[in-house]
C-alpha cells in the first residue's frame, strides 16, 4: 500500500444512505414498511464499501422492488451531524421517477425485509416518515419541476 492510502485509510469514515424517490401517475409518493423498524422508509438502504450512492440506491431498488432502474438525477444529499441517537452521515435521494400501474404490478417486496408498501399523500408521507427523511422528502419534491439539488444539513 502506498503511503498516500495509507494515511487515507487513518481519516474519519461516515456513514452514508441512498434513497429513491417515486410518485404514482396521481403524485403519490412510494413508502415502503420495513420489518425491523416503526417507521415507514423510501425504497433504499445502506451504501456499502466501495459502492457509490448511485450504485447502492440501485442495488437497493432492485432487491426491495424487483425494479430496474437508472436513477440519474440526484434530488437531495444531506449531512446528518451525530448525536446521542446516531452517528454523523451523509443522506442522499435520487429521483425514481413516475412509475406506471403496468410498473406497479411488477413490484416484489423482499417480505423478510418489507411487509408492505403504500403510495400516500405528501401529507401522509410526513406523518409515516421520521422527521428528517419526511423534510428531505418534502423539499425534494418542491424542486421536482427544477433542475437544481439540494444540499442540507440537520
Amino acid at each position: 500500500m502506498n503511503e498516500r492510502k495509507a494515511w487515507q485509510e487513518t481519516l474519519p469514515k461516515k456513514r452514508m444512505g441512498a434513497g429513491a424517490l417515486f410518485l404514482d401517475e396521481q403524485n403519490r409518493v412510494l413508502l415502503v414498511n420495513p420489518t425491523y423498524k416503526p417507521q415507514w422508509e423510501i425504497p433504499g438502504g445502506i451504501v456499502e464499501q466501495d459502492e457509490s450512492p448511485r450504485a447502492a440506491c440501485i442495488r437497493e431498488v432492485k432487491e426491495e422492488l424487483g425494479l430496474v432502474r437508472s436513477l440519474e438525477r440526484l434530488l437531495c444529499v444531506n449531512y446528518l451531524t451525530g448525536t446521542d441517537q446516531r452517528t454523523e452521515a451523509l443522506m442522499f435521494i435520487f429521483w425514481g421517477g413516475v412509475l406506471t400501474a403496468n410498473e406497479i404490478a411488477m413490484i416484489r417486496l423482499p417480505t423478510a425485509e418489507l411487509s408492505e408498501y403504500r403510495f400516500v399523500t405528501v401529507d401522509e408521507a410526513l406523518r409515516l416518515l421520521t422527521p428528517t427523511l419526511g423534510d428531505r422528502v418534502r423539499r425534494s419534491l418542491a424542486i421536482l419541476p427544477t433542475n437544481s439539488t439540494l444540499y442540507l444539513e440537520t
